[in-house]
């Protein structure tokens, strides 16, 4: 897969109006800006804690300011995409990415494993289609429109994927999801709320799902989750496909 352009467009860059991620409590903030670190070719070592804050929330009157990566990373190995970053709602523009590579086909079901549906209504949908698009809108619609939290409805409006399969409680963890999949993974299905489910199990069926697709999305969910135990999850999931 040529990352080119999709480095070129992740740079680097600070959010610094109320869009995207950065809409959420805005006006109550005393931080007002989130970065959005560059994305690299590289390979598990390149993972690390970046020095930015990369989401910002007040709860119950409290301003929650969280560090996200330090840069975000894809590598492909046994013939698998795997891209890891920080927020969720960046898996929408790596599957269109992917697309347009011809890494991702559409028409998938979306294997979808995290603590959170994702499937709020989204501001607005896309003006462009699968049939014509550029990467260039995909990044600006990711980034200024979607969010944490309602990045699925788009691409299944687009047609991207055909369906969306949730794991999510002990019941669908206990089974082994056997049709064509694209996977899309928050760690924060490893937060504390969700330890009521057996972690060596959650291990066990994300490495089996791995095993059996070909692009991987992983979000390290800086508001949920600490991102040092989030990191260390990310590389023992990952490292059988580590180069």
């Amino acid at each position: 897969m040529d990352t080119n352009t999709l480095t070129t467009l992740y740079s680097g860059f600070d959010l610094e109006t109320p869009v995207g991620n950065n809409a959420f409590s805005f006006d109550a903030r005393k931080n007002r800006t989130l970065h959005v670190p560059a994305l690299v070719t590289g390979t598990l070592q390149h993972l690390a804690i970046g020095r930015s804050i990369a989401f910002s929330e007040v709860v119950d009157g409290v301003e929650l300011n969280r560090l996200g990566l330090e840069r975000f990373v894809h590598f492909e190995q046994d013939g698998k995409q795997f891209f890891v970053f920080d927020n969720h709602n960046h898996a929408f523009f790596f599957w269109m990415a992917g697309y347009r590579a011809g890494c991702l086909k559409a028409g998938r079901t979306l294997l979808h494993v995290d603590q959170h549906s994702d499937m709020r209504e989204p501001p607005s949908y896309p003006n462009f289609s699968l049939a014509r698009f550029s990467l260039e809108e995909v990044f600006a619609y990711t980034n200024r429109v979607l969010n944490v939290g309602n990045f699925i409805r788009p691409a299944l409006a687009l047609n991207i994927f055909s369906d969306v399969e949730f794991v999510e409680s002990t019941a669908s963890f206990a089974s082994l999801f056997s049709g064509d999949y694209v996977l899309d993974i928050d760690i924060d299905v490893f937060a504390d709320e969700m330890a009521y489910i057996d972690e060596d199990l959650k291990k066990q069926r994300i490495s089996q799902y791995i095993e059996a697709t070909d692009f991987v999305t992983i979000a390290t969910s800086p508001f949920f989750m600490d991102q040092q135990r989030a990191l260390a999850l990310v590389r023992d999931l990952l490292r059988p496909w580590s180069v």
